[in-house]
């Protein structure tokens, strides 16, 4: 079944490299980083409500410090075992962080022989004794952030992972290996083209973004700036590696917190839901871990207490009801971008599941009416999920479909908060 939208030009979302990334057959992961393993005061339970909100797929660390907080003295604590087992009941899938530094070498990053011995012995006691539970193992995090421009720096991280993948491999044979885990700053300053030209593909399975872009400034900070460089950055990786390679964003996000680079709690919810299916537009992307599960203090002017779906009293802000009520579509549908549309801030976004058909629209700026197309759709009524009142869910509006033999039209009102129309019969 074919559908339209009666204005708009053509978006050209989808580059000839990403198109031969079609040879990645794995469904899109809808994931969140959590805090809770290590943290006894956000309670486990929360990985209930991160299930209930459609969430596949847990992020946290083991920390090298934890584990050996002297030499030869590795140890897994209660509360990892419990993170793990909670996840793995809830069918969750589980993403540990590998790294830190430990206080027996200094804290310092394993760049030298006499540090890499050690960490090299973390890995490997920490992929055999977590086992399969673990689906991804990601190679330190944010290694690039002391200089992003370093190419020395660089050089050592690719070694690390060549060093670090095979071991994991050996112990854990079905998960997957993450490298990088850049920054932003990273990312612009050549960290990742530098990691690809050393051919770190080789060793890893993926390599992981942090691609944020809150403190951007005007005309960079919003979802729709953030795919445009985005699409770039995955065209200069393929390129650069001369076939596709899978992105994993293991943390994005915007906060919601008074000042500097932060917006409201209600526009958090809109852009989490434009980002998302933003992001369904890359075929190379195959998931994203929203930063964070629940709010890490309750201080509104501070940046870092105000990441996550959750209060801290585990109370759901807007953006957890939003991504509870889209998840099923980022997760299960495909993107279409042959009658993909955009034009004048208006976004229409189609996507398909089966038989299934739904157009996602937004409009950036003012509200606007467009007009819908669609086939058979026999005068039904409109059906509709409006993110603005996401807890009401799919439902019949009062509008109907106006149908000329087997084409149909309807109008919609369009504003920041995208709809998700359904244009195909119900299912």
């Amino acid at each position: 079944m074919r559908f339209s939208i009666c204005r708009g030009v053509s978006l050209s979302m989808l580059l000839a490299l990403s198109l031969a990334s079609t040879a990645f057959a794995e469904p899109f992961i809808v994931g969140v980083a959590t805090h809770s393993m290590n943290n006894s005061q956000q309670p486990l339970r929360s990985l209930e409500l991160a299930k209930a909100a459609g969430i596949a797929s847990v992020r946290d660390d083991a920390f090298w410090s934890t584990s050996e907080p002297e030499r030869n003295q590795h140890r897994i604590i209660p509360l990892w075992r419990a993170w793990l087992g909670t996840a793995k009941g809830l069918d969750m899938s589980s993403m540990i962080i590998l790294g830190y530094g430990t206080s027996y070498t200094g804290n310092v990053k394993p760049r030298t022989p006499e540090v890499k011995a050690p960490y090299l012995n973390y890995v490997d006691y920490i992929s055999r004794q977590l086992g399969s539970p673990v689906k991804f193992y990601e190679v330190w995090n944010e290694w690039d952030l002391d200089s992003p421009t370093d190419s020395r720096l660089s050089t050592d991280y690719v070694k690390l992972v060549r060093d670090a993948a095979p071991i994991i491999r050996k112990n854990n044979p079905q998960a997957k290996v993450l490298a990088g885990a850049v920054t932003t700053a990273g990312i612009k300053g050549g960290f990742v083209d530098r990691m690809v030209a050393a051919g770190v593909f080789k060793d890893a399975d993926g390599i992981s973004l942090h691609p944020y872009v809150h403190c951007e400034g005007a005309d960079r900070n919003t979802p729709e700036s953030w795919i445009t460089w985005l699409r770039d950055v995955d065209h200069s990786i393929s390129s650069k590696a001369g076939k596709p390679i899978a992105l994993y964003l293991t943390e994005m996000s915007w906060p919601s917190h008074d000042g500097n680079c932060g917006i409201s709690v209600v526009r958090q919810s809109a852009y989490l839901a434009r980002t998302y299916f933003l992001v369904r537009t890359l075929p190379n992307v195959k998931g994203m871990w929203w930063y964070d599960l629940i709010n890490d203090g309750d201080a509104r002017d501070e940046q870092e207490h105000n990441f996550g779906l959750l209060n801290s009293d585990l109370s759901a802000k807007p953006a957890y009801s939003v991504l509870k009520a889209i998840s099923p579509y980022v997760r299960d549908f495909t993107y279409d971008p042959a009658n993909s549309l955009q034009k004048d801030g208006i976004y229409t976004l189609a996507f398909t599941h089966g038989s299934e058909r739904i157009w996602v629209a937004w409009a950036l700026g003012r509200a606007r009416d467009v007009q819908i197309t669609a086939q058979a759709m026999n005068n039904r009524p409109v059906t509709a999920l409006d993110t603005q009142s996401a807890d009401k869910g799919m439902t019949e509006t009062q509008q109907h479909w106006s149908c000329n033999a087997d084409r149909c039209a309807t109008s919609v009102t369009l504003d920041e908060f995208p709809k998700i129309i359904r244009a195909s019969p119900d299912p």
